[in-house]
């Protein structure tokens, strides 16, 4: 079966979980640690880059960064808290559904187009630099909204 295909198919049984996780996160209080370990974790992942087929050019690095930061402003947008019972939750959205669904489609679109030209290796290192740049932003984001409600919450300045 071709890699892209199994690829892809991988993609959106990990966007339907990333949905159920974000789901029941939403009905537990959220702490700093929640919000900074995904990033933390996934950065192992980096470790693909030993392997020559993985690696990217600088001209890759960069358009593959841009286009990950600019579609962390979708999530970023979606991704608000809220003091309830004296503790801080994640807000559910609706919009984050439709966007997460939507960045999968557009994901599984580029990737799908991709495959045409750029090798199998190089593409895998690519979207994972897609994702580690539209995940680390956001939680960036989310963090410094953290602080700033849980400084509220303690009445600290």
């Amino acid at each position: 079966m071709n890699f892209v295909v199994v690829s892809s198919i991988g993609a959106v049984f990990m966007g339907i979980f990333a949905l159920f996780v974000r789901m029941k996160a939403a009905k537990k209080p959220t702490n700093a640690l929640k919000i900074i370990m995904p990033p933390v974790f996934m950065s192992s992942g980096a470790l693909m880059y030993v392997v020559p087929e993985f690696r990217l050019t600088g001209m890759e690095i960069l358009e593959v960064v841009i286009l990950g930061m600019l579609f962390s402003i979708l999530l970023i947008k979606t991704s608000k808290f809220e003091i309830r019972e004296n503790e801080i939750f994640l807000k559910r959205s609706k919009a984050f559904i439709y966007i997460l669904v939507g960045l999968l489609v557009v994901r599984i679109g580029l990737k799908t187009i991709l495959s045409a030209t750029i090798d199998y290796g190089e593409l895998s290192g690519m979207f994972f630099l897609l994702a580690f740049s539209m995940i680390v932003p956001w939680r960036i984001a989310m963090y410094l909204d953290y602080k700033q409600l849980y400084r509220q919450l303690h009445g600290q300045q």
